[in-house]
């Protein structure tokens, strides 16, 4: 004769496969969907690159082309979908997130950003520099 606690444990695990079982079928039915409603010209994305990102949505099973205003020029630029191919999935950048600048603004941006460190780090060495010479008499 079994224990109620053993009783307890196959009800839960005949549970779960059920759950299993049920959650697996709306994915498919969900992945099914979602792939006819498919657009004209786009990339498709590898959702096992996409696995770092931590979002409650769905990940994106393509990418398409996104049109965009740069945020330094106002210029008007289209994000190309193997661009977000690259970006979400080599780059592992944020699934959430979106192109902002041209790419003669984000030059200009990567540029000034060196610049700064550069800067910042030969400030940081002066300030040793005088710190050692204060140290030793």
């Amino acid at each position: 004769m079994k224990s109620a606690k053993q009783k307890r444990t196959e009800i839960r695990i005949k549970r779960e496969k059920r759950s299993r079982k049920k959650s697996e079928k709306l994915a498919k039915a969900d992945t099914t969907a979602r792939l006819a409603k498919r657009p004209i010209n786009v990339v498709a994305a590898n959702v096992e690159a996409l696995a770092h990102n931590n979002t409650y949505g769905p990940l994106p099973l393509f990418y398409v082309d996104k049109p965009f205003v740069c945020r330094e020029c106002g210029k008007a630029e289209v994000w190309t979908a193997t661009q977000q191919k690259w970006w979400y999935e080599v780059a592992k950048g944020h699934i959430d997130s979106n192109a902002v600048r041209c790419r003669a603004c984000r030059r200009k941006e990567q540029q000034r950003r060196a610049e700064a460190r550069r800067v910042h780090m030969e400030g940081l060495a002066k300030k040793k520099q005088v710190q050692q010479q204060h140290r030793t008499p």
